[in-house]
């Protein structure tokens, strides 16, 4: 019986553990995350999703204050089309950010940043291609464009240095997304070195409809991709996404031609995960009636979250001054819409809610959108609950070698802990 560990996920003569980590913004796919997974051969990501905030935590700079006092005087403003980021802080975040991740590397594994093209930032082609160029700078060994199609983001890249020597992927859910993606880009004679195909049971945004995920399933749609690839003589490497729950899950796509899996949900769960340890605790409680697929993103896209994500029906005032990184290029947003219906709905109210958008900067920046697997529900499986009701959190490793070593649908249990109730 096959583990995980008999495969390998080969980028020319570099061989890993195919085991990817997923990019859960905003730094819950932590840098300690992603070193973890490199320093077990395996590739890890970190996410640029707010990385000026990310940098303000974790390197204790100002963007974020910086940002506020030069626009304060817009905020009680709806237009925001004056609210820029400064391309200037933009890239020093970005390098921290970045930088600081490579710079702490150690193992023969990968290290790569998740990059979505929904962070339009209301300047959508100047700020990406700042984040992608100076994490390319930064020493970055890959970038994983996500939440879009991405098909002028490579022609963003193409003159820097090392557009052909870092790697380069995308996420998509169909064929018909990649097939466009290709042929957009089918001018710069440049390949992607790998395709992630992100199922419907994935978490957070969903690369389907809020009625009809259930309709499509992830071994269907690898198959047909790699149907294409083999018909088209394309070598690239394909990476199923989204409901890889064990070992064995993984090693189900590894025999049939995929060459790596991304798996992200039970990472939530160890102490690497940039989660409050509170929230990681509500993840182990959550039952499968406590999940849902919804629309309150204002990408447009459907995100699958906990039902008790206090994200859900909150009507906070948007804080495009601070953040504003769903600000689209005349400065719009679909919550600053939800909201300002809700505030001429309700004039006198002190409180108000608004149920079918949420300000997703803000919250992502609480850590109050809890977004999540489909198999979230079965993390409280993976591990022990302790004598005063809560569960032990694992290690960043044992959920790695777990997925690496383990057959027949078995999950490790973690060492024992004292007050631990198996």
């Amino acid at each position: 019986m096959k583990c995980v560990d008999d495969f390998r996920l080969r980028f020319g003569k570099h061989e890993l553990v195919p085991i990817m980590i997923g990019g859960m913004g905003v730094d819950i796919s932590t840098a300690d995350l992603a070193l973890e997974a490199a320093r077990l051969g395996g590739i890890g990501h970190i996410s640029d999703a707010m990385v000026q905030t990310v940098s303000d935590r974790r390197f204790k700079t100002h963007f974020v204050k910086e940002k506020t006092k030069l626009y304060k005087y817009n905020v009680a403003s709806s237009d925001k089309s004056e609210v820029l980021f400064d391309l200037g802080r933009l890239t020093e975040a970005t390098h921290n950010h970045v930088g600081r991740a490579m710079a702490a590397k150690r193992g023969d594994g990968l290290i790569f940043v998740n990059c979505m093209e929904k962070l339009t930032m209301n300047a959508p082609r100047e700020t990406l291609r700042v984040r992608l160029s100076t994490a390319l700078d930064a020493g970055i060994d890959g970038i994983t464009l996500s939440a879009g199609l991405h098909l002028g983001s490579f022609a963003l890249i193409a003159d820097h240095p090392r557009f052909r020597d870092a790697k380069l992927g995308i996420i998509v859910s169909s064929l018909r997304a990649l097939q466009i993606f290709l042929r957009k880009n089918a001018r710069l004679d440049r390949l992607p070195d790998y395709v992630v195909v992100e199922g419907p049971l994935a978490g957070g945004h969903l690369g389907f409809g809020a009625d009809d995920w259930m309709q499509y399933d992830l071994h269907t749609i690898v198959a047909e991709i790699l149907q294409y690839l083999q018909a088209e003589k394309l070598d690239i490497p394909l990476i199923p996404a989204g409901g890889i729950f064990t070992g064995s899950d993984a090693v189900s796509f590894l025999e049939t031609g995929a060459s790596a899996v991304q798996v992200a949900t039970r990472f939530t769960a160890t102490r690497e995960c940039g989660l409050p340890d509170k929230v990681k605790q509500e993840y182990f409680k959550a039952s499968e009636e406590d999940i849902e697929v919804n629309m309150i993103s204002p990408t447009g896209y459907p995100m699958r979250m906990l039902k008790s994500s206090p994200a859900i029906g909150a009507g906070i005032r948007p804080n495009c001054e601070a953040y504003g990184y769903l600000l689209d290029g005349m400065g719009n947003c679909a919550y600053i819409t939800a909201y300002n219906r809700e505030v001429a709905a309700h004039p006198n109210a002190k409180k108000i809610s608004v149920k079918d958008k949420t300000c997703l900067c803000t919250a992502m920046r609480n850590f109050d959108c809890w977004t999540c697997g489909h198999y979230t529900y079965r993390i409280k499986d993976t591990t022990r609950r302790l004598a005063d009701g809560s569960y032990q959190l694992l290690s960043a490793e044992h959920v790695f070698r777990d997925y690496q070593f383990s057959t027949d649908q078995k999950i490790a249990l973690p060492p024992e802990v004292g007050g631990a109730n198996v």
